[in-house]
């Protein structure tokens, strides 16, 4: 056998490794914790279980019980607590178990973390971060399955990011610890696991993903991708299957729900002259909504050949049953559909 040569570690490839969204999120807490003594972490499981998602592993046994704090099931209480601690001075990272809990607390969230900064003229700042999983997860059913993009995404005096690769993850969640403002962290529970490619940058501990800044996954010229999260990588399948046919997708990922880089989808719109949002929440009123309103409403909406499309989630509450659930969710069958309907192909 042929003897393979070693890369030198000076060469890219040597430096870029896989590391799951799990691990970039607990190497962001851990990175934070160490660097700024006023970062704490509270939620319910998150000291000595390490986390209901395991994201805290390891966390408490290192920076003890003031650093790590369990909490009652009581999200109002503990979202008063951290909202409490921002507004003296501290920089709470507050995990809410799923986000669809976070509505027991939406009062503290938006009232109290969103609009204080403004009601008191600038002179109270609140740097919360308010993180965990987001959307549908698998057989959860109706209440557990919520996306809260729009819901927090509409309010001012928030930030709202949403990761897709564990790039996204630990550089918007130290954004976010290190902002002044309270920042939403919609982060997607079937993403926990799956690894993705890390560079040796990515990995440090000054590497920061500037919030309200999108990224493009994938270039393209026939027709331009918009989603956040997990449909990313549905709209990266889709293109890899449309570009078998001759349809080269432009896919962006958002990263950024508030504020939205619309620049970069207006620069796209520009070049492909087609569009198709994908999420997956409902459809009325969601980003894509507020993405097609925003294009119509710049000149972006000249240059395009065919009205914007959604993709989106079912305009019904998400069913228990599995394969209505699927029918439920944006598959990549259906963002394939989409493009060439746009296309008329």
């Amino acid at each position: 056998a042929r003897r393979q040569r070693a890369v030198p570690p000076s060469c890219p490839a040597a430096r870029v490794s896989q590391v799951t969204v799990r691990d970039a999120l607990n190497q962001a807490l851990d990175e934070e914790l160490e660097r700024d003594e006023r970062v704490f972490l509270l939620g319910e499981e998150v000291a000595q279980y390490d986390g209901a998602y395991k994201i805290s592993r390891g966390l408490w046994k290192k920076y003890g019980d003031k650093r790590v704090i369990d909490t009652p099931i009581s999200e109002m209480g503990f979202t008063g607590i951290a909202v409490g601690a921002a507004m003296a001075g501290l920089r709470p990272v507050c995990e809410f178990m799923t986000f669809n809990f976070s509505m027991q607390a939406i009062d503290q969230v938006i009232n109290s973390a969103a609009k204080t900064c403004y009601m008191s003229a600038g002179s109270i700042a609140v740097p919360i971060v308010f993180r965990g999983p987001n959307g549908a997860s698998a057989g959860v059913a109706a209440q557990h399955s919520q996306c809260f993009a729009a819901w927090y995404g509409h309010c001012p005096g928030l930030k709202v990011v949403s990761p897709w690769s564990s790039e996204d993850a630990k550089g918007l969640l130290k954004a976010s610890i290190r902002d002044d403002n309270p920042v939403v962290m919609l982060e997607n529970e079937l993403l926990y696991g799956v690894p993705f490619e890390m560079s040796e940058q990515a990995q440090s501990k000054d590497f920061i993903v500037p919030i309200g800044k999108a990224k493009i996954e994938r270039e393209g010229t026939h027709v331009t991708l918009v989603s956040h999260s997990r449909p990313v990588g549905h709209c990266l399948e889709a293109a890899a299957v449309l570009a078998k046919e001759g349809v080269e997708c432009e896919v962006i990922n958002l990263r950024t729900i508030r504020p939205m880089d619309i620049e970069m989808v207006e620069a796209s719109v520009l070049k492909t002259n087609h569009l198709v949002t994908v999420e997956g929440g409902w459809p009325q009123f969601g980003v894509g909504a507020e993405i097609c309103a925003r294009i119509m409403e710049g000149s972006a909406f000249n240059y395009l050949d065919a009205p914007a499309v959604r993709v989106t989630g079912a305009d019904v509450p998400m069913p228990y049953a599995k394969i209505l659930e699927d029918n439920c969710i944006p598959q990549v069958k259906d963002i394939i559909f989409a493009v060439k309907k746009t296309l008329n192909i």
